[in-house]
């Protein structure tokens, strides 16, 4: 497994409604550092030739287990570390975008039966039958953009409000000056969106072209001249060109480009790894297997040869099953179907069946990208650039720059796990054994007692571990020295995994395995002096501290299940042959099959109350003549064909599992990220209710809840998983109706079934709840639940992750926050804010999301205030003279009223803030006050109509009360006592004054006065300058705005707002 070789895959999403596709991969030379997969269809096609296979269904059903139901929508990284390449074969279509898989799934696809068997070389017919490979993110096309921009514009209120004014200018009784100041503004803030969003959607078309030409090599049937040749016959195509049937040779750190089923690797063992970041967001590496016949050929080329073909049943919602064969018919080249030739009998021939299983296929998925919602405004922007601009909160991204203000009103909050809470780096912290524990503090204490173990005589000592019958060795305890102890659990945890160590092309050595935690305990062994050189499928090589090699040879492995939750491995030592039994788990169930003891639970708790990831170390020895008893039963109870699964477990239950040795109790840490709990406490503080969906294991999430504080101290966490019917669903939610202050913790398979049968009932319930942690949760749950909180609640729903299996979450939510992390960056992509940290989101949310929302909503209602306050002056002016159709100001005075002589102002309200930074964060309840939304409602928006209602008839009828001979005097009075109007109530309006607000009000109020001299014919000077002018202009402001001063200064007194009482 030296010099191996990696392949990350980068696949499509399937429909799993529709279709799926599926690859095989085959390992070439171990020289070439390639992979080859071949793509299969499905259809009309696959249905006939399924009934090939009809009697094997009920075999098939045991040998790859029962369906479960978790949809899981990302990517496979594949990288192939025990070998450098692999031939795959694409079984279902490639996966074009969400469009195009609607638009052909009915076509190509029995809406009963969509099982299919693709055969080597698929005639072009069948191939054509399938949507082409290509990904498509874009959001819009020619037809759709300006529908699309104009409804996300005008489905908000102040936006349909400035159109249906501008629109009313159209209509001679109702048009007040020039129709272009009103169209004008409108105009330009369709036209600076639709700009944006063309741009955005050519950069998605951008990176669609990308991914869309990528090259992959793939077998080439038609350029075979020598079947005898030793070179492989390939071409490159882009990705896009991929088809159903096709050979595909990956090579190392490849993403896949479609869902294949790997048929060889360049490795002898024919295995590779993984990486399913995109899938469940787990970066860790899980082992795949070829398909055993076409690993026996000697070069990809036979391949070509092969009469064979695959068959693979129904699409289904769990990444974990598959369902599938591969046949080889008739005579084949290779020797492996029977060759009619040689039988000299004219009879048909059975083909050579071998099932395909999940560990033989590679998944696929590409992440498509869903429209975000626009509202351009001029003040978010500045708020956008508020936020770039922090340098608390570096390398902070505001992508969707018309959202700030739906920061300040987020009220549930939906988090990844995996590298968005925590940093997915584990690390060993403590090893307890009963009558000592060793901290992380106290590791060179166990390097030393191992060194003294292996330096006198190794061999001997090994010998005695590895010979003395499990009830002497117990006996013996009390006698045996801390050295011999600490090497026999070291020793174990060194041999039970599943972990490989592959060495890099630089020469240094990385340790590959499915678990995070079983690499984090192989590099603590490996620091404390016990290193892994060698693993395979049939070997085991460790390193002593004195630098000899222990070589033991690997007998069964039986792999780690969320329904067994422990991993077992026989090993037996070469040198002196001996076999044990090493099992680790999880302390529910290695408490009942190890011997008794008085330390195991309570030390269990206290590691898990310290948020450490917890994992037993039990030993039995086995003689030759017990190991080969239970040998054969296992292998009887591994050829039934009824209730095999259940027959396994009982066999390994009856003769291994049974009074093992207790060794040790190991506690390994999952990494914060910085501030995390910090974080999550402040959030709560602010009344944000807490999710965290993850498609880790329940016990792992359970772990992670607690060690963030997302759990309180002492409360109590109800765990619902596995549940099948729906009276034990209902009975969980009669419960947790009657205990709504505890933390849920609910599986995916188990969520799923709750929003089936009880939709309502449960986002009800759930929605009560302090904190909810969500397992084994895809994808597409992950947004599901989203959506479900938002329809339900009508309230802000914030969601964050750092994967591409975040993406669908991230996108139906109404704020999305992507973190730029070890998964990539297209969580971040895809949002609407990108940090680098997930301690950022306090300062985004309490303190830019406060400040922007009461920023937006005074702002909001002023440019309303401003439009409504010169429409009822107008009203009233023409109401006095008969509804005559008389334009009470015109041309500039329009004009400068929309622009010079109140723009500025306003506009400064973007600055504005009533408290400051400390008191935002010391205080996060002042959080609470804003999801309230009183700030900016119908109730506020009847005021400021009421206000302006009052203003306008105020202004415009005192203005006629002091008439003037001359119709030109009325019009200088009314609007200069308008214009100071609105100065003063700009000012009334700030909380905390800003330089730039005071320059505003001067600098306007300034250029007003100095652009009455070049209006002659709206001003008349000699008038102006009087003290007629003045006099009646003070009367008139202080009658409309003295009024109001007096009520908020009484309502400041009376009830004032809770952010005055700090301060």
């Amino acid at each position: 497994m030296t010099d191996s070789g990696d392949i990350r895959l980068r696949t499509l999403s399937p429909d799993h409604h529709d279709r799926r596709t599926r690859t095989n991969m085959n390992r070439k030379a171990p020289s070439s550092r390639k992979a080859s997969s071949n793509i299969f269809g499905s259809g009309k096609r696959a249905q006939k030739r399924g009934t090939r296979y009809t009697d094997l269904s009920e075999e098939e059903a045991d040998l790859l287990g029962p369906d479960q139901r978790d949809d899981f929508n990302g990517a496979d990284d594949a990288t192939m570390e025990d070998g450098d390449s692999s031939v795959v074969q694409q079984v279902n279509e490639p996966e074009p975008s969400r469009l195009q898989r609607k638009a052909s799934s009915s076509s190509s696809l029995s809406s009963k039966d969509k099982s299919r068997t693709i055969p080597f070389r698929p005639p072009e017919k069948q191939q054509n039958k399938f949507p082409a490979n290509v990904v498509r993110n874009q959001k819009y096309n020619v037809a759709t953009f300006l529908p699309l921009v104009f409804y996300e514009q005008f489905k908000f209120f102040f936006n349909l409000y400035f159109l249906l004014v501008a629109l009313s200018q159209f209509i001679p009784a109702l048009k007040i000056g020039f129709i272009v100041t009103y169209v004008a503004p409108l105009a330009f803030v369709l036209t600076v969106t639709m700009g944006k969003e063309a741009y955005d959607d050519y950069k998605r078309n951008l990176r669609d072209r990308e991914a869309n030409s990528q090259k992959y090599l793939i077998l080439e049937p038609n350029g075979i001249t020598d079947p005898s040749s030793t070179i492989t016959p390939t071409r490159a195509i882009p990705s896009s060109k991929l088809r159903v049937g096709d050979l595909v040779l990956l090579e190392k750190n490849q993403r896949v480009p479609a869902d294949v089923v790997l048929l060889r690797t360049s490795d002898a063992s024919g295995t590779c790894f993984i990486r399913t970041d995109q899938l469940d967001g787990e970066t860790d590496w899980k082992l795949r297997v070829a398909v055993p016949s076409c690993q026996k050929l000697q070069s990809d080329q036979e391949l070509l040869n092969l009469d064979a073909e695959i068959y693979a049943d129904g699409p289904i919602k769990d990444i974990h099953t598959f369902v599938g064969t591969f046949s080889i018919h008739g005579n084949s080249k290779n020797q492996l179907a029977p060759d009619p030739s040689s039988s000299g009998a004219d009879v048909p021939l059975v083909p050579k069946v071998e099932p395909l299983t999940a560990e033989n296929v590679l998944w696929s998925n590409t992440v498509l990208a869903a429209g975000l919602r626009v509202n351009l405004d001029m003040g978010k922007t500045v708020y956008a650039q508020q936020i770039m601009t922090d340098n608390e909160i570096p390398n902070t991204i505001v992508r969707t720059s018309t959202l700030p203000e739906e920061l300040g009103r987020i009220e549930y909050l939906l988090s990844d796990k995996t590298g968005t809470l925590t940093q997915n780096e584990m690390e060993m912290k403590k090893l307890h054994m009963g009558t000592i524990s060793y901290g992380f503090d106290s590791m060179d204490e166990v390097a030393h007692q191992l060194a003294i173990a292996f330096g006198g005589s190794p061999e001997s000592n090994v010998h005695r571990q590895m010979t003395m019958p499990t009830g002497a060795q117990l006996a013996s305890r009390g006698r045996r020295d801390m050295s011999s102890r600490l090497r026999e659990v070291v020793m174990s945890l060194a041999l039970c995994h599943n972990v490989t160590p592959v060495t890099n092309d630089d020469g240094s050595v990385t340790y590959q395995a499915s678990s995070p935690d079983e690499v984090a305990i192989v590099k603590w062994t490996e620091s404390v002096g016990l290193t892994l050189t060698f693993r395979d499928r049939t070997r085991i090589d460790l390193q002593a501290p004195d630098g000899h090699t222990l070589s033991f040879d690997v007998l069964d492995i039986f792999p780690f299940t969320s329904e067994s939750k422990r991993m077992g491995i026989v090993v037996r030592d070469t040198t002196t042959h001996e076999i044990s039994f090493l099992q680790k788990g999880a302390d529910v169930v290695m408490a009942k099959i190890v011997q008794r003891n008085d330390w195991l639970e309570e030390e269990t708790g206290n590691m898990a109350r310290e948020g450490l990831r917890t994992l037993v170390m039990a030993k039995k020895k086995l003689s030759s003549e017990a190991y080969n008893l239970f040998k054969d039963k296992y292998h009887e109870a591994s050829i039934s064909l009824e209730g095999r699964n259940e027959a396994m477990a009982k066999v390994v239950a009856d003769y291994l599992e049974r009074d093992l040795e207790l060794l040790g109790l190991t506690g390994v840490e999952d990494k914060l990220q910085d501030d995390v709990k910090q974080t999550l406490e402040l959030l709560r503080n602010a009344g944000i209710k807490i999710w965290m969906l993850t498609g880790d294991k329940i016990e792992t999430a359970t772990c992670i809840a607690i060690s963030t504080k997302l759990v309180a101290r002492n409360q109590y966490i109800h765990q619902v998983a596995k549940l099948k019917t729906a009276d034990a669903a209902r009975d969980q939610l009669e419960f947790l109706q009657s205990k709504l202050d505890c933390c849920l913790v609910i599986d995916g398979e188990s969520l799923q079934l709750c929003l089936n049968m009880f939709k309502t009932e449960f986002i009800e319930i759930a929605t009560k709840l302090s904190a909810v942690v969500a397992c084994r949760c895809s994808p597409t749950q992950k947004a599901d639940v989203a959506r479900l909180i938002r329809q339900y609640t009508k309230k802000r729903v914030c969601c964050i992750g750092d994967g591409g299996n975040d993406v669908s979450m991230i996108q139906a939510a109404d704020v999305g926050v992507g973190i730029v992390g070890k998964e990539g960056k297209q969580a971040s992509l895809a949002a609407d804010f990108s940090v680098t940290q997930f301690s950022y989101l306090t300062k985004l949310l309490v303190w830019h999301g406060r400040n922007s929302y009461k920023r937006s909503a005074k702002l909001a209602q002023f440019v309303i205030h401003r439009g409504l306050i010169i429409s009822i002056m107008q009203a009233v002016f023409s109401a006095i003279f008969y509804f005559a159709p008389i334009a009470l100001y015109q041309g500039w005075l329009m004009v400068g009223y929309a622009t010079i002589y109140t723009m500025a102002p306003v506009f400064s309200l973007v600055l504005d803030r009533d408290v400051n930074e400390d008191v935002a964060l010391l205080y996060p309840e002042l959080y609470k006050e804003l999801t309230k939304g009183r700030s900016l409602s119908f109730k506020t928006f009847f005021q400021w109509l009421m206000i302006s209602l009052y203003q306008g008839g105020a202004i415009m009828i005192m203005s006629l009360v002091l008439f003037e001979n001359e119709f030109l005097n009325i019009v200088s009075i009314s609007f200069t006592a308008l214009i100071l109007n609105e100065l003063i109530m700009v000012a009334l309006e700030i909380t905390t004054w800003h330089v730039y607000m005071v320059a505003s009000e001067i600098v306007t109020l300034f250029f007003y006065v100095i652009s009455i001299a070049f209006l002659p014919e709206y001003f008349d000077l000699s008038f102006v300058v009087t003290t007629r002018f003045a006099w009646k202009v003070a009367v008139i402001v202080a009658i409309s705005s003295f009024p109001l001063y007096l009520i908020k200064a009484i309502k400041s007194r009376v009830k004032p707002a809770t952010y005055t009482k700090l301060l």
